[in-house]
């Protein structure tokens, strides 16, 4: 904040002198709205520090104070800009939401009835795969007689 406070400062309140001919002077400033010399020397340039400082934390809590102020009138203004809720559409929510939850219910429900007869086919595969087998080995134990 010094810095740009200092650079506002200098570009609005000191004179530029050219220091080469090959860079030009791009600004000139109206003699009576620059400051001496003079200002810049020891406590005068304190004063000036100080005096630019204040006026920058003065400028600063304008401006964020007028920030906030366009912010809660926008916050507001959104606030009334919504739709006001209605007290059928909670009733068509929560009736939605118990519908669904039904529908959850018995989804569940179904799907434990199908991992039970998918453990009972798979029992009764395994079962019948196991007499094979059994029947094939006592088929193959006889024969060589």
């Amino acid at each position: 904040m010094l810095q740009e406070l200092t650079i506002a400062y200098l570009t609005s309140r000191s004179n530029f002198v050219q220091i080469s001919p090959e860079i030009p002077i791009t600004k000139q400033i109206n003699p009576e709205k620059y400051d001496p010399p003079e200002v810049f020397e020891g406590r005068a340039a304190l004063r000036v520090i100080t005096f630019c400082l204040i006026q920058g934390m003065v400028a600063n809590k304008k401006k964020l104070v007028t920030d906030l102020i366009v912010k809660a009138k926008q916050v507001e203004y959104l606030i009334k800009s919504l739709p006001e809720p209605e007290p059928e559409e909670d009733h068509l929510c929560a009736k939605r939401l118990q519908a669904l939850d039904d529908e959850m219910t018995l989804a569940n429900e179904e799907y434990i009835q199908a991992v039970a007869r998918s453990k009972d086919l798979h029992a009764q595969i395994t079962d019948t795969l196991r007499l094979m087998l059994e029947e094939t080995e006592t088929g193959l134990a006889e024969k060589p007689r």
